[in-house]
């Protein structure tokens, strides 16, 4: 029969102080992690303002023309990152939520109730999701005219087609192409710089 022999107080002042240690370490890496998907949101939001965007290629400098070039940058990310799979499902994710947050921050601080903040969420989720699945179908089969139908859809507001819709393709495209080189690794470890797509003189 095995005896019940108690174990000295220091194997238990072990076990905490390991307990305490691993709450720190999974508590530092949440920290990193949070602030690696700060950082890459930080470089989209500053690549979906860029001033030659809504100066060159005619964007909307508006709320809601802001929000779509949001979305397409933020989109073209989510496409290489769901392309490399694995570690890159998981910065994706974190990225559509922390893009979300503060799409909810921003609406709060319009002072709109809980209620208009949830439809307007909800609204922009159905858009977010939608316009991505198109550019992605156009950018998949290689047809600059369809990618450029729905830019004109979704950025400017125009089903008969953009002036600017076509020169906004070909800046899509490049920039998708240059994100395609992108490897984990530059995320991962806090790396990424957006790509800078050509965009018309004067850019």
């Amino acid at each position: 029969m095995r005896s019940n022999v108690c174990k000295p107080p220091q194997a238990f002042a072990s076990r905490r102080i390991k307990a305490r240690l691993m709450i720190f370490a999974r508590w530092r890496a949440r920290r990193a992690s949070n602030a690696l998907i700060e950082q890459l949101r930080g470089e989209i939001v500053a690549a979906a303002r860029r001033p030659a965007l809504y100066e060159a290629l005619e964007a909307p400098d508006r709320l809601d023309g802001r929000f779509e070039l949001l979305v397409l940058h933020v989109g073209l990310v989510l496409r290489r990152l769901v392309a490399i799979g694995g570690l890159g499902d998981d910065i994706a994710q974190d990225l559509v939520n922390s893009v979300f947050l503060h799409l909810d921050d921003t609406l709060r601080e319009r002072a709109l109730s809980d209620i208009a903040v949830s439809k307007r969420l909800k609204t922009m989720k159905e858009a977010f999701y939608g316009r991505n699945a198109a550019y992605a179908a156009a950018l998949d089969s290689g047809s600059r005219a369809e990618l450029a139908a729905a830019l004109a859809r979704n950025v400017y507001g125009a089903r008969d087609g953009a002036p600017k819709a076509a020169a906004l393709a070909d800046y899509v495209a490049s920039v998708d192409a240059a994100l395609a080189a992108t490897a984990l690794e530059d995320f991962a470890a806090g790396r990424f710089r957006f790509p800078d797509g050509p965009i018309a003189p004067g850019g």
